[in-house]
């Protein structure tokens, strides 16, 4: 049986609808809370690095340990699923640099695919354009030996791949309605900072959800298929 393994940083940002593709493929899933439980022993079949409302630039020691983990397993050549903070992570890992950006991008956010992405195996054959759920306010710089798959207006990079099994995601494929509520209720100083509400986050994700969890499957399907 294939192994994942879930970096967690804080309770309310769990693998979501990835948990659900991973459970269809039978493949079992084991979750660590990192600043409460230290980092596992290997980097299992597939490694999925979550969000948290911390930076990679903080001084914790556990997030040198983490970033040091990381980087072996993409050096390893690894699958690696990075989303938000974990992809911020992997850019640090890269020897990228992980900054402030102009502006917090919290809700739904339209997303293009690059020349790239249009040809990448995962999201080449979906939409050249799509909305995706973000909440971040930190971005990176594309690292060294990665090709740039998706931008916004505020995050130039959105998406990357390194080498062919490991994607860096700032944004949220994964978000199910419960992870929603809970970064509305554990984040909401971000909610005031951006003008927005809780319920107008909600109701304008909701219905993106679906083309986002199928996106979500077909990144999990590709992975495992490339680990075996």
């Amino acid at each position: 049986m294939q192994r994942a393994i879930c970096l967690q940083h804080v309770p309310f940002e769990g693998p979501g609808a990835f948990a659900s593709s991973l459970s269809t493929r039978t493949v079992s899933l084991d979750r660590y809370l990192v600043p409460k439980d230290g980092l596992p022993k290997d980097a299992g079949d597939l490694l999925i690095v979550m969000g948290g409302p911390m930076s990679v630039n903080d001084s914790d020691k556990w997030i040198a340990e983490e970033t040091a983990f990381i980087r072996s397993a993409l050096r390893a050549g690894k699958p690696v699923i990075g989303v938000c903070l974990g992809s911020q992570f992997m850019a640090k890992a890269l020897g990228a640099t992980v900054r402030s950006g102009k502006a917090l991008e919290i809700g739904m956010t339209p997303v293009c695919l690059t020349d790239d992405g249009k040809r990448d195996p995962v999201f080449g054959p979906g939409p050249e354009g799509f909305d995706v759920f973000e909440w971040h306010g930190e971005i990176f710089d594309l690292p060294n030996e990665c090709v740039s798959l998706a931008s916004s207006e505020i995050a130039p990079l959105q998406a990357f791949r390194y080498g062919n099994r490991a994607y860096g995601l700032l944004f949220h494929l994964e978000m199910e309605q419960d992870g929603i509520d809970s970064l509305c209720r554990e984040c909401a100083p971000d909610l005031g900072k951006a003008g927005l509400t809780a319920s107008h986050v909600e109701s304008m994700a909701m219905p993106h959800l679906p083309q986002l969890h199928a996106m979500a499957d077909r990144l999990i399907d590709y992975l495992l298929t490339s680990a075996r």
